[in-house]
């Protein structure tokens, strides 16, 4: 046999020894890490290329906020806030309509969240995390924008809309905290210490829940080990009582979207129709048969109402 039929032949050898090492390993991986794996490693790297969108970084008052962008560059900018446990990625579902219209969408991590720094000295309260989101629209030149969040992200895109109105154009709530109202739910699930508390989270969030695998919901408990400190802090500060929207909201001139899923089972639709009520200039969208993540998985129904919205 010719010398460089085998020297090809040990070639596609150790090329396939070498691919089948590294299936094994990250099929280990995946199944120790998969939450980690996925979000920082593989599906949402992924999916934000393919979306046509950027991962930046850039530094707010001493911290390394990163964030995502999207859209052409002369578009009207969006800017989204996650809410408590998200992360940037959590609106590029929604993002997609907003580019499609012609918009440039930027969507940070909160510190203490995603890919953005976790400092220990950072209170990670409403107005604090409500101040780095200012501090990241000057750091990116953005002097006025159409101004979103989630959940506790709508809670700080609130407080900022009332400390610095001249940088918000639109306000767009997603089933969003804020006013004064005991949670009735066991707050502590959003630092689950078992899988049997991952799949009561997960029951709370979602309308229709399926049972998370266990280890999946293993290596959910792992991180929430990790991190969960900065989810205790914020949720401190926001049982406080002391950053309530109640009185906030009647003083917000600028048009307003309040989109609220109607199975929402964190913060419940009556909680929408007060706020609608406090802010007479907004706008309440209630979205049939969607619970508290309305924003991130009801983007069929929810994504051409927001665009209708900015475009008046």
């Amino acid at each position: 046999m010719p010398s460089n039929t085998i020297g090809s032949k040990k070639f596609w050898l150790v090329s396939l020894a070498l691919i089948v090492i590294l299936a094994v390993a990250f099929a280990v991986e995946f199944m120790e890490r998969p939450v980690s794996l996925v979000n920082n490693k593989v599906l949402i790297p992924i999916h934000v290329f393919l979306a046509g969108g950027r991962s930046q970084s850039v530094t707010v008052s001493g911290i390394r906020v990163h964030y995502d962008e999207f859209g052409p560059s002369g578009g009207p900018p969006v800017v989204l806030v996650h809410g408590l446990g998200g992360r940037a990625e959590d609106w590029l579902n929604l993002s997609a309509y907003l580019v499609k219209a012609g918009y440039r969408v930027y969507t940070p991590d909160l510190p203490g969240y995603g890919d953005s720094e976790k400092p220990a000295s950072f209170s990670y309260s409403i107005p604090d995390e409500a101040a780095i989101v200012v501090g990241y629209l000057d750091a990116l030149g953005l002097k006025q924008v159409d101004l979103g969040g989630i959940s506790m992200g709508g809670w700080i895109v609130q407080r900022l809309a009332a400390d610095h109105p001249d940088r918000v154009e639109r306000l767009m709530l997603f089933d969003p905290a804020g006013i004064k109202e005991a949670p009735a739910w066991n707050t502590s699930l959003f630092t689950p210490t078992s899988p049997d508390e991952v799949n009561q989270l997960n029951a709370l969030l979602n309308p229709n829940p399926k049972p998370v695998p266990r280890y999946v919901a293993k290596d959910v408990v792992r991180l929430s080990n990790r991190n969960g400190w900065v989810i205790q802090r914020a949720l401190q500060s926001m049982l406080s009582g002391n950053d309530i929207t109640d009185d906030i909201l009647p003083g917000l001139k600028m048009p307003m979207l309040i989109v609220w899923g109607t199975e929402d089972r964190v913060f419940p639709l009556e909680q929408g129709e007060k706020m609608h009520e406090l802010a007479p200039q907004s706008q309440l969208a209630v979205i049939p048969g969607c619970g508290h993540l309305a924003a991130v998985q009801c983007t069929a129904q929810i994504g051409p109402d927001v665009v209708q919205f900015i475009e008046k």
